[in-house]
């Protein structure tokens, strides 16, 4: 075999799929059938008989279709509109943003400015205006303020975006469940909400467009849908513009906290006496409460009141974490009280007349912070009131409607005390000290005796008391009576003048000459018209009560005249300048020096014999005048110490007559209790008077016309000194004096 040449072929196994023969060629696979394959029998298994759907009636698969459809509209409008709606909401914020100024810009709203007033020992006692205390920051104000704000306006202001939606549901179920609609009531405002109404939503106020102040901030504070809906836009315009810290500070700034307080630092300075920065947790507490009803809870207007809202911001901020509970209870304890000048609150209408004496661009239409330094003395005012009060407590009867006023003054004319009625504690109310013009009677009197004086009688000069007709021209005669119906005959003017008798005085006046009288009158301040006729004599011209104290003061500095004035000094806050001063009002001589210690010496007889004895001082040399009009309509009492002019009137504001009242009655008790307490603690010093000698001879005078005339007198009283008065003669000669 190996020889045949022939190769064996190899051994291979037999193909183990199919039985093809060797070498045959392996038969091309069929590609796979269009379509799902068809299971094998092995593994098909029968099909699961599916459930016939089961179709609703017509009328219940009609209304569900319907709503599928409208469920499918409603969230295609939702989400599309919602992307408006909040593209709009992007560009108002971002309209917002972009004119929102630095936050100093920010800080003082007020359209108009104000007026802190000083007393004469430097202490605040008035504001007037809108009172804004300078700036303060979350860094600068005590902690104490911003924890109380916070607790009480928002205690999530430091985690939302400048709305709570949580506050506002909370809201809108409260409005709900009182019975008032969704948007009334409580608001649910966010802090950065109230700030964004504070700013008028970045509208300034412009007199051009609106009546008033008040009507722009009524604009400000309307409560429609639309605008609140700009006032949220607003509040996320501050938040994404401003820090949290930044908006806060705007509010602690500008919120109105009662009593012409706008931010917490003028509210502080007003209530408190001390800055913001120094203001203790009751104090904190106390002012954080007024936010809701700033005059409702305005400490000046309800003390206890205030200190009980005070105690509802100390429980919220315990709850909160801001105080401990015996911080709570050591508040509660010692509850804020107001400081002096709040607490007293004197000189509202010394307040109302000063500012009705400076300019008005400074003081009524400022549009700066003005201070003024004034005359007034605090402990003098409250002497006034007190003295006034007492009075008509224990010495009037109940229900009476009788008004008064007193003024008290230096001899230069600086008003220290000023009572324009019996309710003492007001603002902007009729002031009966300064604007009622009413008859003087009988306290008109030494301005005719001073003429007199000053043409040379003396206080011994006799003057004739018996029944006097005078024709008055278009009226016929006129016969004066006095007021006790008798007469006396020959007088002396001293005695006159302390029994307050009527023909006297007319008889002086007309030896003298009206003209002259009105002249001394006028040159001694009473501004008023003064009568033409014979009456002037008796008080039958109208002035104010503080023209008539003013004249006194004149008599009491020797006989020059006065201008009362309370203003001392006004400059603007934080200047060192002062744009305005006074040094007195002080003018020129009226009478000779002497001519006024005689009156004087007259005028203390009033007091110590006289019709004016009610007004006696113990231990005190005083002067004064009497007066009572026809009817007793007017009742007046005005005199001076060596230190004080005061005057006192009393009436009704329809001028009814009073009853059973004459000046030397309730007018001298106001007077008396009124200089008791102003000079409590002064040393009593004498009146600038002469002392004439107890045997003195009256000194009778030529009477022409039957008038009471005279001529010069050179009769002094036993142990004048003749060698001096040739040489104050001949001085005044040289020197023009009068």
């Amino acid at each position: 075999m190996a020889g045949s040449g022939r190769k064996r072929p190899p051994l291979v196994a037999d193909k183990r799929y199919g039985a093809g023969k060797p070498g045959a060629k392996k038969p091309m696979r069929k590609p796979p059938a269009k379509g799902p394959a068809k299971p094998s029998r092995k593994t098909a298994r029968k099909p699961a008989r599916r459930k016939s759907a089961r179709k609703l009636p017509f009328f219940l698969a009609w209304p569900l279709t319907l709503v599928r459809w409208l469920l499918g509209l409603i969230w295609k409008l939702f989400w599309r509109g919602g992307m408006v709606v909040a593209l709009l909401i992007a560009v108002g914020v971002f309209y917002f943003y972009s004119t929102l100024p630095p936050v100093s810009d920010l800080l003082d709203g007020r359209a108009r400015g104000s007026v802190t007033m000083l007393d004469r020992n430097g202490q605040v006692f008035a504001w007037r205006g809108d009172q804004y205390g300078g700036i303060i920051t979350t860094d600068t104000v005590a902690p104490a303020v911003k924890n109380a704000v916070i607790a009480t306006e928002d205690k999530r202001f430091y985690r939302h975006f400048g709305l709570s939606p949580r506050g506002i549901a909370s809201a809108i179920r409260i409005n709900l469940s009182e019975g008032r609609g969704p948007l009334a009531g409580h608001g649910g405002s966010t802090l950065t909400q109230q700030v964004a109404k504070l700013l008028c939503l970045g509208v300034p106020f412009d007199p051009t467009r609106w009546e008033s102040e008040a009507a722009y901030e009524q604009d400000c504070r309307q409560g429609s849908l639309w605008r609140k809906i700009k006032e949220a836009v607003y509040a996320m315009a501050l938040e994404a513009r401003y820090s949290k810290d930044e908006i806060l500070t705007i509010y602690l700034n500008r919120a109105f906290l009662g009593s012409g307080s706008f931010g917490f630092e003028a509210a502080s300075q007003r209530y408190f006496g001390r800055s913001a920065a120094e203001a203790t947790v009751p104090e904190a507490a106390m002012m954080a409460g007024m936010l809701t009803a700033p005059t409702r809870y305005a400490p000046t207007n309800d003390l206890k009141l205030s200190q009980d809202r005070a105690a509802t911001v100390l429980k919220l901020m315990q709850e909160q974490g801001y105080i401990t509970m015996a911080e709570r209870e050591a508040a509660l304890a010692n509850p804020a009280t107001l400081s002096q000048a709040a607490q007293a609150r004197a000189g509202g209408y010394f307040a109302d007349w000063v500012m009705s004496t400076g300019p008005d661009f400074l003081t009524r239409d400022t549009t700066e912070d003005v201070v003024i330094r004034t005359t007034l003395d605090q402990d003098i005012q409250k002497a006034a009131e007190e003295a006034l009060a007492w009075v008509f407590e224990d010495r009037v009867r109940e229900g009476s409607t009788a008004q008064a006023a007193v003024v008290v003054m230096s001899a230069d004319g600086a008003v220290r005390a000023m009572v324009g009625g019996r309710k003492t504690q007001v603002s902007g109310a009729f002031n009966r000290a300064t604007q009622a013009k009413r008859q003087t009677g009988s306290a008109f009197k030494p301005f005719v005796y001073a003429a007199a004086l000053d043409l040379g009688y003396s206080w011994n000069s006799l003057v004739e008391d018996s029944p006097l007709t005078i024709e008055i021209p278009g009226s016929g005669p006129w016969s004066p009576r006095n007021y006790t119906k008798e007469y006396y005959g020959m007088v002396t003017l001293a005695r006159a003048l302390r029994d307050s008798l009527n023909i006297p005085a007319v008889r002086l006046s007309e030896a003298v000459g009206r003209d002259i009288v009105r002249r001394v009158a006028s040159e001694f301040g009473i501004e008023s018209d003064l009568a033409a006729g014979p009456a002037l004599a008796l008080g039958a011209s109208e002035s104010s009560l503080l023209e008539m104290t003013g004249a006194y003061a004149g008599i009491l500095n020797g006989g020059s005249s006065v201008t009362p004035y309370g203003l001392v000094e006004l400059k603007l806050m934080g200047d060192e300048a002062p744009l305005m001063t006074q040094s007195g009002g002080m003018g020129e001589r009226v009478i000779l020096p002497d001519s006024a210690r005689q009156l004087t010496y007259m005028m203390s007889r009033v007091i110590e014999e006289g019709t004016g004895r009610r007004a006696r001082l113990e231990g005190r040399e005083a002067a004064g005048k009497t007066g009572t009009t026809q009817a007793a309509r007017d009742a007046w009492f005005l005199g001076f110490t060596a230190d004080y002019v005061a005057g006192v009137w009393m009436g009704y504001d329809d001028n009814t007559p009073l009853s059973g009242v004459t000046g030397g009655g309730l007018p001298a008790a106001v007077w008396r209790e009124t200089m008791t307490r102003v000079h409590e603690g002064l040393p009593a010093r004498p009146l600038p008077m002469i002392r004439p000698d107890p045997d003195a001879v009256a000194d009778p005078v030529a009477d022409p016309g039957g008038l009471g005339g005279g001529t010069r007198d050179r009769t002094r009283p036993r142990g004048g000194n003749d060698v001096g008065e040739v040489i104050e003669d001949i001085l005044r000669s040289l020197l023009g004096g009068r």
